[in-house]
């Protein structure tokens, strides 16, 4: 057997207050045999949460969380060091709740609430085909970063969707992008964020499906101890990155190719458990 440790982290949108996903429980799938694990009432204390490789015996207790509330580097726990048979994992499922509205819903600017609707995600729930390793004696620890900007979409009105985009990685092998934003860049109007794309000398674009696409996204946040705007882009593998700012964020719809303006476009390097600073 080996342990398992599983995060996940999001990539900010604009529009929204709050994003609520509730997950029920992971699927896993190994060499020869699946493995499903549920989320249920710790059976000593009802006000807390226990993982369980079999059906509850205790009521459900799903994981219910604020994707808005986990970006900038934050992370929520899945997964603590869970014991699994060791081996390769082909693939992961999370398992989500999407039944009734204050399930998975979302909270817009202003206080409205609608309803999240995940297509297929009662049956299939959000999979992950990335493969990974548990050793023998040994553990792993990923995360998964689920962009919001790529995945919540409007499809009429007051009618969400999520179609997620979601990456996985090793927290082994990660390190970050953060720094500064002076404040003339961020004028009245101005929905800050720092685009992230793999590689250098890209021409950064829009997030519509076509390459180049951003690798991950950060907002731009007013520091209310000092007065400065500040950015994180984290849970990067590391390698080079071309970053670059725009004050469109807002405007960015991942349906549509759109023109967005870009500014202070540059090659960052980025290595493993180190934060590289950048300003714009």
């Amino acid at each position: 057997t080996g342990a398992l440790s599983l995060q996940i982290t999001d990539g900010p949108v604009e529009t929204a207050e709050h994003v609520y996903i509730q997950f029920s429980g992971l699927e896993l799938q190994g060499e020869g045999q699946r493995t499903t694990l549920y989320y249920c009432e710790d059976p000593a204390d009802s006000t807390k949460t226990v993982v369980s490789g079999s059906a509850c015996t205790t009521p459900p207790a799903p994981k219910r969380l604020d994707l808005l509330a986990l970006s900038g580097g934050q992370a929520d726990i899945l997964l603590d060091s869970f014991v699994l048979p060791s081996g390769h994992y082909s693939w992961i499922r999370l398992m989500v709740d999407t039944a009734g509205m204050r399930d998975s819903y979302i909270v817009m600017m202003g206080g409205a609430e609608n309803e999240l609707t995940i297509p297929s995600g009662d049956q299939t729930g959000l999979k992950l085909n990335r493969g990974f390793d548990v050793p023998a004696g040994g553990s792993a620890d990923f995360t998964i970063d689920f962009d919001l900007r790529k995945s919540v979409h409007m499809v009429g009105m007051g009618d969400y969707k999520l179609r997620p985009t979601l990456r996985m990685v090793d927290n082994t092998m990660v390190g970050a992008i953060s720094g500064m934003v002076d404040a003339s860049l961020v004028p009245d109007g101005c929905t800050p964020a720092v685009y992230v794309f793999a590689g250098s000398g890209v021409t950064p674009d829009d997030i519509d499906g076509i390459a180049p696409g951003p690798v991950s996204t950060a907002s731009v946040k007013l520091d209310s101890n000092d007065g400065k705007y500040k950015y994180k882009a984290a849970f990067l593998e590391a390698g080079s990155y071309t970053v670059a700012y725009t004050c469109d964020a807002a405007a960015d719809d991942p349906t549509v190719d759109q023109a967005l303006t870009f500014t202070g476009t540059t090659t960052v390097s980025v290595t493993a458990k180190t934060t590289t600073p950048h300003s714009f």
